[in-house]
Protein backbone atom coordinates (compact mmCIF):
# COMPACT_ATOMS: atom_id res chain seq x y z
CA UNK A 1 0.00 0.00 0.00
CA UNK A 2 1.18 3.53 -0.80
CA UNK A 3 -0.20 6.85 0.49
CA UNK A 4 0.14 10.09 -1.43
CA UNK A 5 0.47 13.63 -0.05
CA UNK A 6 -3.33 14.05 -0.03
CA UNK A 7 -3.84 10.83 1.99
CA UNK A 8 -5.20 8.68 -0.80
CA UNK A 9 -4.27 5.02 -0.57
CA UNK A 10 -3.10 2.89 -3.49
CA UNK A 11 -2.40 -0.81 -3.89
CA UNK A 12 1.24 -0.63 -4.92
CA UNK A 13 4.40 -2.51 -5.82
CA UNK A 14 7.88 -1.03 -5.56
CA UNK A 15 11.06 -2.00 -7.39
CA UNK A 16 14.01 -1.53 -5.05
CA UNK A 17 17.62 -1.91 -6.19
CA UNK A 18 20.70 -1.42 -4.00
CA UNK A 19 18.64 0.33 -1.35
CA UNK A 20 17.00 2.77 -3.77
CA UNK A 21 13.37 2.83 -4.93
CA UNK A 22 13.55 2.94 -8.72
CA UNK A 23 9.84 2.71 -9.45
CA UNK A 24 6.44 2.45 -7.77
CA UNK A 25 3.43 1.10 -9.64
CA UNK A 26 -0.06 1.93 -8.39
CA UNK A 27 -2.64 -0.67 -9.36
CA UNK A 28 -4.76 0.71 -12.20
CA UNK A 29 -7.67 -1.72 -12.32
CA UNK A 30 -9.50 -2.21 -9.01
CA UNK A 31 -11.95 -5.13 -9.16
CA UNK A 32 -15.43 -4.62 -7.71
CA UNK A 33 -17.01 -7.96 -8.60
CA UNK A 34 -17.47 -11.25 -6.78
CA UNK A 35 -15.80 -11.02 -3.40
CA UNK A 36 -13.66 -8.02 -4.43
CA UNK A 37 -14.39 -4.44 -3.40
CA UNK A 38 -11.04 -2.70 -3.86
CA UNK A 39 -12.57 0.39 -5.49
CA UNK A 40 -14.33 1.12 -2.22
CA UNK A 41 -11.12 1.41 -0.21
CA UNK A 42 -8.37 2.41 -2.64
CA UNK A 43 -7.70 4.95 -5.36
CA UNK A 44 -6.86 3.70 -8.85
CA UNK A 45 -3.45 4.42 -10.30
CA UNK A 46 -3.36 6.63 -13.38
CA UNK A 47 -0.13 5.71 -15.16
CA UNK A 48 1.53 2.67 -16.66
CA UNK A 49 5.27 3.17 -17.20
CA UNK A 50 8.30 1.01 -17.87
CA UNK A 51 11.55 1.90 -16.10
CA UNK A 52 15.27 1.24 -16.49
CA UNK A 53 17.23 -1.15 -14.27
CA UNK A 54 20.70 -2.69 -14.46
CA UNK A 55 18.99 -5.73 -16.00
CA UNK A 56 17.20 -3.76 -18.72
CA UNK A 57 13.84 -2.07 -19.01
CA UNK A 58 11.06 -3.51 -16.83
CA UNK A 59 7.32 -3.06 -16.36
CA UNK A 60 5.27 -3.98 -13.30
CA UNK A 61 1.58 -4.87 -12.98
CA UNK A 62 -0.58 -6.00 -10.07
CA UNK A 63 -3.21 -8.75 -10.29
CA UNK A 64 -6.29 -7.33 -12.10
CA UNK A 65 -4.00 -5.10 -14.19
CA UNK A 66 -2.81 -8.07 -16.21
CA UNK A 67 -6.34 -9.36 -16.89
CA UNK A 68 -6.66 -6.33 -19.19
CA UNK A 69 -4.68 -6.30 -22.45
CA UNK A 70 -3.87 -2.59 -22.52
CA UNK A 71 -1.41 -2.38 -19.56
CA UNK A 72 0.86 -5.13 -20.92
CA UNK A 73 0.65 -3.62 -24.41
CA UNK A 74 1.54 -0.15 -23.11
CA UNK A 75 4.54 -1.49 -21.18
CA UNK A 76 5.71 -3.36 -24.29
CA UNK A 77 5.46 -0.16 -26.32
CA UNK A 78 7.28 1.74 -23.54
CA UNK A 79 10.28 -0.55 -23.95
CA UNK A 80 9.76 -3.22 -21.28
CA UNK A 81 11.52 -6.50 -22.05
CA UNK A 82 10.51 -8.05 -18.72
CA UNK A 83 7.09 -7.93 -17.06
CA UNK A 84 6.96 -8.43 -13.30
CA UNK A 85 3.48 -9.48 -12.21
CA UNK A 86 2.30 -9.95 -8.64
CA UNK A 87 -1.04 -11.35 -7.54
CA UNK A 88 -3.00 -12.44 -4.50
CA UNK A 89 -6.20 -13.69 -6.03
CA UNK A 90 -8.13 -16.52 -4.40
CA UNK A 91 -7.99 -19.84 -6.24
CA UNK A 92 -11.10 -21.66 -7.43
CA UNK A 93 -12.25 -24.55 -9.58
CA UNK A 94 -10.58 -27.95 -9.77
CA UNK A 95 -8.69 -28.90 -12.88
CA UNK A 96 -6.87 -32.17 -13.50
CA UNK A 97 -4.98 -33.42 -10.46
CA UNK A 98 -4.39 -30.87 -7.73
CA UNK A 99 -4.15 -27.82 -10.00
CA UNK A 100 -6.84 -25.15 -9.71
CA UNK A 101 -8.68 -23.89 -12.76
CA UNK A 102 -7.75 -20.32 -11.83
CA UNK A 103 -4.04 -21.27 -11.95
CA UNK A 104 -4.48 -22.58 -15.49
CA UNK A 105 -6.08 -19.30 -16.60
CA UNK A 106 -3.26 -17.20 -15.17
CA UNK A 107 -0.54 -19.40 -16.63
CA UNK A 108 -2.14 -19.25 -20.08
CA UNK A 109 -2.30 -15.47 -19.84
CA UNK A 110 1.36 -15.19 -18.80
CA UNK A 111 2.44 -17.51 -21.62
CA UNK A 112 0.35 -15.51 -24.09
CA UNK A 113 1.87 -12.17 -23.06
CA UNK A 114 5.39 -13.62 -23.25
CA UNK A 115 4.95 -15.01 -26.76
CA UNK A 116 2.70 -12.23 -28.14
CA UNK A 117 5.01 -9.43 -26.98
CA UNK A 118 8.27 -11.45 -27.23
CA UNK A 119 9.22 -10.55 -23.65
CA UNK A 120 10.01 -12.30 -20.37
CA UNK A 121 7.10 -12.61 -17.94
CA UNK A 122 7.80 -13.31 -14.27
CA UNK A 123 4.71 -13.83 -12.11
CA UNK A 124 4.81 -14.11 -8.31
CA UNK A 125 1.58 -15.49 -6.86
CA UNK A 126 0.63 -15.59 -3.19
CA UNK A 127 0.15 -18.91 -1.44
CA UNK A 128 -1.58 -19.97 1.78
CA UNK A 129 -4.96 -19.48 3.44
CA UNK A 130 -6.60 -16.38 4.92
CA UNK A 131 -10.22 -15.87 6.05
CA UNK A 132 -11.22 -19.14 4.39
CA UNK A 133 -9.67 -18.20 1.04
CA UNK A 134 -7.05 -20.33 -0.70
CA UNK A 135 -4.14 -18.71 -2.54
CA UNK A 136 -2.52 -21.32 -4.75
CA UNK A 137 1.07 -20.17 -5.37
CA UNK A 138 2.62 -21.74 -8.49
CA UNK A 139 4.67 -18.68 -9.54
CA UNK A 140 6.16 -18.85 -13.04
CA UNK A 141 8.69 -17.35 -15.45
CA UNK A 142 8.12 -17.55 -19.23
CA UNK A 143 10.63 -16.65 -21.94
CA UNK A 144 9.93 -14.60 -25.12
CA UNK A 145 9.00 -17.79 -26.97
CA UNK A 146 6.27 -18.49 -24.43
CA UNK A 147 8.28 -21.39 -22.99
CA UNK A 148 8.09 -22.08 -19.26
CA UNK A 149 11.46 -21.47 -17.57
CA UNK A 150 10.42 -21.96 -13.97
CA UNK A 151 7.42 -23.15 -11.96
CA UNK A 152 7.14 -22.82 -8.18
CA UNK A 153 5.14 -25.45 -6.29
CA UNK A 154 1.43 -25.06 -5.71
CA UNK A 155 -0.04 -24.66 -2.21
CA UNK A 156 3.28 -24.25 -0.37
CA UNK A 157 5.70 -21.47 0.38
CA UNK A 158 8.97 -21.58 -1.51
CA UNK A 159 11.89 -19.48 -2.62
CA UNK A 160 12.21 -20.50 -6.26
CA UNK A 161 14.97 -18.97 -8.34
CA UNK A 162 15.72 -19.19 -12.05
CA UNK A 163 17.95 -17.56 -14.64
CA UNK A 164 16.90 -15.70 -17.75
CA UNK A 165 19.08 -15.15 -20.79
CA UNK A 166 18.50 -11.61 -22.10
CA UNK A 167 20.08 -12.64 -25.41
CA UNK A 168 16.90 -14.65 -25.98
CA UNK A 169 15.15 -11.36 -26.76
CA UNK A 170 17.37 -10.81 -29.80
CA UNK A 171 17.07 -14.38 -31.02
CA UNK A 172 13.28 -14.44 -30.70
CA UNK A 173 12.72 -11.02 -32.26
CA UNK A 174 14.99 -11.83 -35.21
CA UNK A 175 12.82 -14.88 -35.90
CA UNK A 176 9.50 -13.20 -35.03
CA UNK A 177 9.71 -9.39 -35.52
CA UNK A 178 6.34 -8.51 -33.97
CA UNK A 179 7.78 -5.50 -32.13
CA UNK A 180 9.41 -4.16 -35.29
CA UNK A 181 6.21 -4.48 -37.29
CA UNK A 182 3.74 -3.19 -34.69
CA UNK A 183 1.83 -0.17 -36.03
CA UNK A 184 1.31 1.91 -32.88
CA UNK A 185 0.17 4.96 -34.86
CA UNK A 186 -2.67 2.86 -36.32
CA UNK A 187 -3.71 1.76 -32.82
CA UNK A 188 -3.75 5.39 -31.63
CA UNK A 189 -5.79 6.55 -34.63
CA UNK A 190 -8.36 3.77 -34.27
CA UNK A 191 -8.69 4.27 -30.50
CA UNK A 192 -9.30 8.00 -31.06
CA UNK A 193 -11.99 7.10 -33.61
CA UNK A 194 -13.65 4.66 -31.21
CA UNK A 195 -13.50 7.02 -28.21
CA UNK A 196 -15.01 9.82 -30.31
CA UNK A 197 -17.88 7.56 -31.41
CA UNK A 198 -17.03 7.56 -35.12
CA UNK A 199 -17.93 4.42 -37.11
Amino acid sequence: MDEDSRHRYFIASAYISRGEILHVHHKVYLPTYGLFDEGRFFSAGNSIRAFDTRFGRIGMLICEDFWHASPAYLLWQDGADLLLLTSASPGHGLNRGSKLESSTWVERLNMTYASLFTIFVAHANRTGFEDGLNFSGGSTIYDPNGQLILQAPYFEESLTMGEIDLNQLRRTRARLPLLRDERTELVIAELERIVNGRH
